[in-house]
This record gives structure tokens, C-alpha cells and sequence, in this order.
């Protein structure tokens, strides 16, 4: 009797040991994929933050090919260097995005002006430049729907149970979506 005894306190002994080592498995895991998901949010945001850097590379290109053609549109070109250089000094996501939503704005702003300048718009250069900046512009658009993605799936996570226990736990909060600035979204007037 002894002996069975002691076999039901082995038996219970393991039992709750392989308990106790699924929770930890299973705390692990949810740890694990918690920081899986940060670190693709911040990868994400660091693909944005290149192609943020190739397209002022090419608004510098674009910008000295376009001053001889332009010399009336002076404004124009003076708000897409103004602007290129607040992306390039803002800081953190949403500061980026309004800063690159403006100049977004003004790019468009000046293909449209280009118009009148039919020399310009036969260069080989400027139409070589122009199409670049459209392939960047399309790749940031592509670059922010994933990292907005990103965010999405790492903020759903760290608000579920039992994830939000461990995201407490590793203190994580909230991210901020990557949002148009105010007045992005509305339709470009132009008057000529």
C-alpha cells in the first residue's frame, strides 16, 4: 500500500511538471513571438526609412534637371526643397509620414506644372527621374501598408488574452499606424 502510494505521488509529481513545463513552453513561445513581431515593426519602419532616403537622392537629381526649365515655377521648387528637407530631419513614423505626404503633395504639384514646359518634358532625363520617383512613391506606398500591417498585428496581439499579460509583463504599448497627414487626401487644385 505503501508503495502505491508513493507511485500516485510520482505520477501526480510528473504530472504537474509537465504542466508547469507546457506553461513554460507556451509563455516562451508567446514571448518570443511578441518580440518577433517589435522587431518587424522596426524592420518594416527601416525599409520605409531607405526608400525615404533613395527618393531625396533623386529629388536632388530631379530638382537641378528641372531649375534650368522652370526659372517661373521659383515657389514650386522651393517647397520641394524645403519640404525633402523636413523628411529627412523628422523623427519617428508619424513626423515622417506627414513630412513625406507633403511632399508628395508637391511632387505632384510639380509633374503637373511640367506640363507647360513642353521641352522639359520631352528631356530624357527628366522623364527618367520622373519615373523613378513614381517606382519610389509606389514602393513607400507597398512599404507602408506592411509596416501598418505590422503595427496592426503586434497591437491586436499585445490586447489579447493571454498575450496581453506577457506584453504587460515585457512592458510593450501601443504603436502608431503610418496615417496620411491632414489634407493629404484630398484632390490637388491647380490653377494655371
Amino acid at each position: 500500500m505503501a508503495f502505491w502510494g508513493l507511485g500516485l505521488g510520482l505520477v501526480a509529481l510528473v504530472f504537474f511538471g509537465l504542466i508547469a513545463l507546457v506553461i513554460v513552453f507556451f509563455v516562451l513561445s508567446v514571448y518570443n513571438s511578441l518580440v518577433a513581431l517589435k522587431n518587424n515593426i522596426e524592420k518594416s519602419w527601416a525599409n520605409i526609412d531607405v526608400l525615404l532616403v533613395q527618393r531625396n537622392a533623386e529629388l536632388t537629381k530631379l530638382l537641378d534637371t528641372v531649375k534650368g526649365y522652370m526659372k517661373h515655377e521659383r515657389g514650386t521648387l522651393e517647397d520641394i526643397t524645403r519640404l525633402r528637407a523636413s523628411v529627412a530631419n523628422a523623427s519617428g513614423p508619424q513626423a515622417k509620414a506627414a513630412a513625406s505626404d507633403l511632399l508628395s503633395g508637391a511632387l505632384g504639384k510639380l509633374f503637373a506644372v511640367a506640363e507647360n514646359y513642353p521641352q522639359l518634358r520631352s528631356s530624357e532625363n527628366f522623364q527618367q527621374l520622373q519615373g523613378r520617383i513614381s517606382e519610389l512613391e509606389n514602393a513607400i506606398a507597398d512599404r507602408r501598408e506592411f509596416y501598418n500591417d505590422s503595427v496592426n498585428t503586434f497591437n491586436i496581439r499585445i490586447q489579447q488574452i493571454p498575450d496581453s499579460v506577457i506584453a504587460g509583463l515585457m512592458r510593450l504599448e501601443k504603436k502608431e499606424m503610418f496615417k496620411p497627414a491632414l489634407g493629404t487626401t484630398e484632390d490637388v487644385k491647380l490653377s494655371f
